[in-house]
């Protein structure tokens, strides 16, 4: 153990993409600044992140694109520090991106060139990083006093940007919210986010690996994208959008066919193409074995001439309107974000700080905010990391 007493003007705790940008922003401001992280290096979630590319912003970030019970915390963070300005960052750095769908961004090469960046400016701002250094205690006799595997640490304030629940093989951990409710900062409770759901027997289709477009609805949003099935239940970037509003013992609606008046399609079907049969006219959307799976389980075995218009109405209900009862998630190993934490309502917006305990912020997914997929939750990252830096 280090024997070592040192005060700082800002004591990060967690080296992700909020505490980095946190502490290189409160840094570049002439403080002090000390970044402790308990993993050997910073940045992990970063660099898996996008396939190895960071998926670092969306130029269509709007509050709405967030879930807080707090729904309006957000607007001042996102307008303090934008996508753009996230972009520009990455621009005088050189580092090559690019657009995908949905106008995500994505480094061109690697996720390292984010972390190297960040680290770079830490260093010009003159950050000290701290890696494999375990917190034990934090007490706040006057100043915040942080007891730690590397010696004893003193600072005005503190910032908590030590992430949530989810992927705990990169070290996630409950700390930040221990440490909240050390302060009295009161917890929504937390839940995994853009995470697959899980299906029981009855209601499980066996063709992992499949995907289709479609449109998902839980009680109180709708997303549009890819759906897939796994042996478990069903993933794909709509199912993940919709599990961060799906709530327990609640359904979840599945239209197969988004895009179209399906019931007068088939209508017509039956009229022009009576001996035509159901699987033929399902395996031009949905693949041969969705087809025949769905047929079968719904005994659509009769040529569409046979089938009287009421039977086929029903058909077309239960493609657009396909009803699931999930059993559960695939929990914090298979989610990207936690849904929930620190309450946002006890922390102030303009600058994460919070309202009764001075010199105590919050930053990142420790908080109630959680961004859909696609890069939300990395400018929400940057964002409140700024609001805080700047605060400092």
């Amino acid at each position: 153990m280090v024997d070592s007493s040192t005060k700082y003007d800002a004591i990060v705790l967690g080296g992700g993409a909020a505490g980095l940008m946190c502490a290189l922003t409160a840094g570049q401001r002439g403080r002090r600044v000390l970044l402790i992280e308990h993993n050997d290096a910073v940045g992990k979630k970063i660099r898996i992140s996008g396939g190895g590319r960071c998926n670092f912003t969306n130029l269509h970030v709007e509050p709405s694109c967030f879930h807080s019970q707090n729904p309006r915390f957000c607007y001042s963070a996102l307008a303090g520090y934008s996508p753009e300005d996230f972009v520009a960052y990455v621009e005088s750095h050189q580092i090559d991106y690019h657009e995908r769908k949905h106008r995500q961004l994505f480094c061109l090469d690697s996720a390292q060139q984010i972390i190297d960046a960040l680290l770079d400016d830490c260093e010009t701002a003159g950050v000290e990083i701290r890696v494999e250094c375990s917190v034990l205690d934090v007490t706040k006799p006057a100043n915040y006093t942080v007891q730690t595997t590397h010696g004893e640490f003193q600072s005005p304030t503190l910032v908590v940007a030590t992430g949530g629940l989810s992927i705990p093989k990169l070290g996630a951990s409950d700390f930040g919210y221990q440490l909240a409710k050390q302060f009295d900062m009161p917890i929504v409770p937390c839940k995994p986010g853009l995470v697959p759901l899980t299906l029981n027997d009855d209601e499980q289709i066996q063709l992992p690996g499949a995907s289709f477009n479609a449109r998902v609805t839980t009680d109180s949003i709708t997303f549009e994208e890819n759906i897939l099935f796994t042996h478990r239940g069903l993933s794909g970037p709509a199912i993940l959008q919709a599990s961060s509003y799906w709530e327990p013992k609640t359904s979840i609606s599945i239209d197969l066919f988004p895009e179209d008046a399906l019931e007068e399609i088939l209508l017509q079907q039956k009229l022009d193409d009576p001996k035509s049969q159901p699987r033929a006219f399902l395996k031009e959307a949905l693949t041969e074995r969705f087809a025949k799976t769905l047929c079968e389980i719904n005994y659509w075995n009769k040529p569409f001439g046979e089938m009287p218009d009421k039977r086929i109405r029903e058909m077309a209900a239960a493609l657009q309107h396909w009803q699931l009862s999930p059993t559960g998630t695939e929990g914090y190993g298979k989610a990207e974000v936690t849904c929930g934490g620190v309450d946002t309502r006890a922390l102030s917006p303009r600058t994460m700080e919070s309202r009764n305990v001075s010199g105590l912020f919050f930053i990142g997914e420790v908080m109630d905010v959680t961004g859909w997929l696609g890069g939300y939750n990395f400018q929400w990252a940057w964002a409140s990391a700024v609001a805080a830096g700047r605060a400092i």
